[in-house]
């Protein structure tokens, strides 16, 4: 299956690696079978037939995402995830309003089921799991919040959000049915992406307006 060029997606590229934005709605990687071939890594193989996946975003997260040209990149830049030196931060709108203007969750996460793949908080089996958040404006219904992962479990912030009673929106596996209709897509934006250059060792960084 052949997908379309996402050249129009680059925001930097160099002879090692390709930051991107990604649109909502788009697989980071292949899923299983024909119909979930189409994503950011597969579109990327046209025109970049080296490219390999160093970290994912979800399907109906948009924002930034690097990509790896080489072995030795990709081994560098996983570990710099791995080892937590890269700077994630994200934008949200999440249904109500928080009493505090910033906080800190620190809540281990745990695979709740694979079909649909859901997550949830568990302090006895989940695995660590911190993110910082902050205000930035709400109307009161809902809030648009700026989230700073400090690990990178999977649906970290959306499981994180619900936990602490204000869910994402438009978000299909958490939240309340009310949460889910505020939106026609999921509002998580990632806004900011910063890490050193495995090469040149240059503290590089990107951001994204966000779409909402």
């Amino acid at each position: 299956m052949r997908s379309c060029s996402i050249k129009t997606a680059v925001v930097f590229e160099d002879q090692h690696l390709i930051v991107f934005e990604k649109e909502a709605g788009l697989l980071s990687q292949p899923g299983l079978g024909v119909a979930q071939y189409d994503s950011l890594l597969s579109r990327s193989l046209l025109d970049w037939p080296s490219a390999r996946i160093v970290h994912r975003l979800d399907r109906d997260t948009s924002g930034l995402i690097v990509l790896a040209l080489d072995t030795e990149t990709h081994r560098k830049l996983s570990a710099e995830f791995s080892n937590r030196r890269v700077e994630k931060i994200y934008l949200a709108q999440v249904a109500g309003r928080p009493n505090e203007r910033s906080g800190k969750i620190n809540a281990p996460i745990r695979r709740k089921s694979n079909r649909p793949p859901r997550y949830c908080v568990d302090f006895t089996n989940g695995k660590d799991a911190i993110t910082h958040w902050e205000v930035d404006s709400t109307d009161g219904a809902t809030t648009r919040v700026t989230l700073r992962p400090i690990t990178g479990r999977s649906h970290q912030l959306r499981v994180h959000m619900e936990y602490v009673g204000h869910p994402i929106l438009g978000d299909p596996l958490y939240g309340t049915e009310r949460s889910r209709g505020e939106s026609t897509r999921l509002g998580l934006h990632a806004t900011g992406l910063a890490f050193r250059h495995p090469h040149t060792k240059k503290w590089m960084q990107w951001t994204s307006p966000d779409p909402f």
